[in-house]
């Protein structure tokens, strides 16, 4: 039955441990965060959500991504969906000051 009957394999136990943090993944791993995220992000953009973890955005993303959202959940470390979905909105956030700033004529400085 598994580690105290907590999981059925050997492959489950792994997943459950990358997912808490407790073993980094590898490859194949990250491989597989990357294209669940890539797939919720694809969601959230099709409903014109930026921010999944509060508000408006929040209920639109639990109504019409909860497949893609599970299957995020499901493959990345807890850490790094936190990350992914407040890097979005930071992304988001950072893409529009540029282009406001732009629209003022501010000057580009390069460094």
């Amino acid at each position: 039955m598994g580690f105290f009957g907590l999981f059925s394999s050997q492959d489950e136990k792994r997943k459950e441990e990358v997912r808490t943090g407790a073993r980094a993944p590898d490859r194949s791993e990250r491989r597989q965060c990357w294209d669940a995220r890539d797939s919720f992000y694809k969601c959230l953009d099709k409903h014109e959500v930026i921010d999944s973890l509060t508000g408006e955005g929040k209920k639109t993303a639990d109504k019409h991504c909860v497949q893609e959202d599970k299957a995020f959940q499901d493959n990345c470390a807890t850490a790094w969906v936190t990350y992914f979905k407040k890097y979005r909105v930071a992304e988001y956030q950072k893409k529009k000051t540029l282009e406001r700033l732009q629209k003022e004529g501010a000057n580009k400085v390069d460094m």
